[in-house]
C-alpha cells in the first residue's frame, strides 16, 4: 500500500498585506481630509483674540477721548506698555494706525489693526487677514472674505 503524504494546513492569524494596504490608504484619505479642515478651526478660532482686542482697545480709545477731548496713540494712555502690542496668545499685533485731531474742519478719528505676526501659522491666514476697526465702527479685513467679523 502506497502511502500518502497528508500536510494539514495551521489555521491562518493575522492580516494580509492587501488588508492593510487597505487600511492605510484609508486612513491617508481622512487624515488629508482632517488635518486642513482642523487647522482652519483653529485659525477661525485666533481670529476671536484678534476682534476682541481691537474692540478692547477701542474702547480705551473712546474712555480716552471722552476725558481729554481728541484720540491718542500714545500706549501709555491706553494701558498698554508699547503699541504695536502682541495680542492673542502672540498670534496677532494691534496698533493704532492712524489718528487724526479734530478741528473745525475735521473729525477727530482712528483706526487700529490686527496684524498676524509674521512666521506664525494665522500669517498663512489669507481669508481674513489683518482685521481693521475704525472710529465710526467700520470693520474690515485684508483678506479675500467678507463675513470675518
Amino acid at each position: 500500500m502506497a502511502m500518502q503524504w497528508t500536510f494539514k494546513r495551521a489555521d491562518s492569524r493575522g492580516f494580509t498585506l492587501i488588508e492593510l494596504m487597505v487600511v492605510v490608504v484609508i486612513v491617508s484619505i481622512l487624515m488629508a481630509i482632517a488635518i486642513p479642515s482642523y487647522k482652519n478651526s483653529i485659525r477661525k478660532s485666533r481670529r476671536t483674540d484678534a476682534k476682541t482686542a481691537l474692540l478692547d482697545l477701542a474702547g480705551r480709545e473712546e474712555r480716552y477721548n471722552s476725558t481729554n477731548g481728541s484720540y491718542t496713540s500714545a500706549a501709555g494712555f491706553l494701558g498698554y506698555a508699547a503699541l504695536p502690542s502682541v495680542v492673542g496668545g502672540g498670534y496677532y499685533t494691534i496698533n493704532v494706525t492712524n489718528v487724526v485731531a479734530g478741528t473745525a474742519t475735521t473729525v477727530a478719528s482712528f483706526t487700529i489693526t490686527a496684524t498676524p505676526v509674521a512666521g506664525s501659522d494665522q500669517a498663512k491666514d489669507t481669508v481674513c487677514g489683518a482685521f481693521t476697526l475704525t472710529s465710526t465702527g467700520v470693520q474690515s479685513v485684508s483678506g479675500t472674505a467678507t463675513d470675518c467679523w
